[in-house]
């Protein structure tokens, strides 16, 4: 047991210095970032997006995956039932998630991408109330969410 606690205890103080000596030399180098900066970014619950804004990682997530659902789902032309059905139930679910998470919350709503996001699942509302479930959604219907998505997406 001494063995097996003696190899532990080496393993741990060996493996942990060197961590340390690299943190401190990227610290004290020029900018790169260093295995601090790295472990600072794992805990925090922020992130930059591609235009620059700082936004919680849970709502860029959760945003990022409704564009991509919502861009699967769209881009299936209907004619295998079950597959469209699959990527429409992942979508509808998607939404779901992004709407319970956040709506209404003022952290994200004045963000491009909500605003983006919000239009484009008001337009997939507006057409499938109207046409019904199984309607076959137009071209410019689609075109007009497609470039809502596009939008979110760049601003993600």
């Amino acid at each position: 047991m001494l063995y097996g606690g003696a190899t532990l205890a080496v393993i741990l103080s060996g493996g942990m210095s060197p961590l340390l000596v690299k943190a401190e030399e990227k610290a004290s180098g020029d900018d790169g970032d260093g295995v601090l900066d790295a472990l600072k970014s794992m805990f925090d619950s922020n992130e930059k997006t591609k235009s620059g804004k700082t936004l919680p990682k849970a709502y860029l997530k959760s945003a990022r995956d409704l564009v991509e659902t919502l861009r699967e789902s769209l881009g299936d032309d209907g004619k295998d039932v079950a597959k469209f059905r699959r990527n429409a139930d992942a979508a509808k679910q998607s939404i779901r998630e992004y709407l319970n998470g956040w709506r209404g919350q003022q952290a994200v709503a004045a963000e491009e991408s909500y605003v983006a996001l919000e239009k484009a699942i008001r337009s997939l509302a507006n057409f499938y109330s109207k046409a019904g479930p199984f309607a076959t959604m137009p071209d410019d219907v689609k075109s007009s969410i497609l470039d809502d998505l596009k939008t979110a997406e760049s601003f993600l």
